[in-house]
């Protein structure tokens, strides 16, 4: 037999924690909400139903019904996640502090699971921080930037700046360099935190540079609602150089001490002139 046919079937992969995440239906960034989450976790997506609606508050409540959310969480439920992530901003900000607060239930009520939402999972992470006075980066219109801040004003953080696209679809093709050029624009009064809204916005990388740039925390859509399904289930998110993982990062092993040079092999004095045989 050929030796290079030959597979061991012995073992497998480690059991694998899960999370169930529902998206709206043009959502386009799976790969960034995985890079927060550590190894031994895996993410189980699903989408909501198309509407032929652009972004925009109507779109916001049409995809935040509990009666889609019940559906999705129902699906996701046959892959047993432990906890369930609603990540999209505006849908769980359209309705207020109540009305978010209701999504979770409703998603826990169809599967059963703990349910977290992007924007109850930015107030748990400005609490986490002690901020109560942020600048914020949309992608949005201005209608649905202004129904962010009632949110947060609801929950008792002040906007002190803001900055905005106007944009209704594609909004997972801003680059980085427009997000750093609106958060510079946002950041104009004292804040504790910028926060930059919208998961289908791209912010992974652009989060070290500004938090660097800035002197202060940068939160994003997708960073808080992963970090908050994770902390659900006791895991940390990970992540580099980001404010908010750093300050809830889990108890770090020591690590090893570094091992001790090799001792040099035994070398016999050199005799000095005056102790050579015959020096006079």
């Amino acid at each position: 037999m050929d030796v290079s046919l030959a597979v061991s079937l012995q073992g497998g992969p480690d059991p694998q924690r899960g999370i169930g995440v529902v998206a709206p239906f043009d959502f386009a960034l799976d790969r960034e909400l995985w890079r927060w989450v550590p190894d031994g976790v895996s993410l189980r997506l699903t989408r909501t139903p198309f509407v032929p609606v652009e972004v925009s508050l109507d779109l916001a409540r049409l995809v935040s019904e509990h009666e889609t959310l019940g559906e999705a969480v129902r699906a996701l439920a046959a892959s047993e996640p432990e906890v369930v992530a609603y990540a999209c901003t505006s849908g769980s900000f359209v309705g207020g502090v109540a009305g978010e607060r209701a999504m979770c239930e409703a998603m826990t009520a169809a599967g059963d699971v703990a349910s977290v939402t992007t924007s109850g999972a930015l107030l748990e992470a400005l609490e986490e921080l002690g901020a109560r006075r942020v600048a914020i980066v949309t992608p949005y219109t201005e209608s649905v930037t202004r129904s962010l801040e009632e949110y947060l004003a609801e929950a008792g953080v002040a906007v002190t700046g803001r900055a905005f696209l106007g944009l209704t679809r594609h909004i997972w093709k801003v680059p980085y360099r427009s997000v750093v050029d609106m958060a510079r624009q946002a950041v104009v009064g004292a804040a504790d935190a910028l926060f930059i809204s919208c998961t289908n916005l791209p912010t992974y990388d652009a989060i070290p540079q500004l938090e660097a740039e800035l002197r202060m925390p940068v939160l994003s859509a997708n960073q808080v609602t992963m970090w908050a399904a994770l902390r659900r289930i006791g895991v940390y998110a990970v992540g580099s150089y980001q404010a908010l993982l750093i300050r809830t990062a889990g108890p770090h092993e020591e690590p090893p001490p570094p091992p001790a040079p090799p001792v040099p092999p035994a070398v016999p004095p050199v005799a000095q002139p005056e102790e050579q045989e015959g020096w006079t």
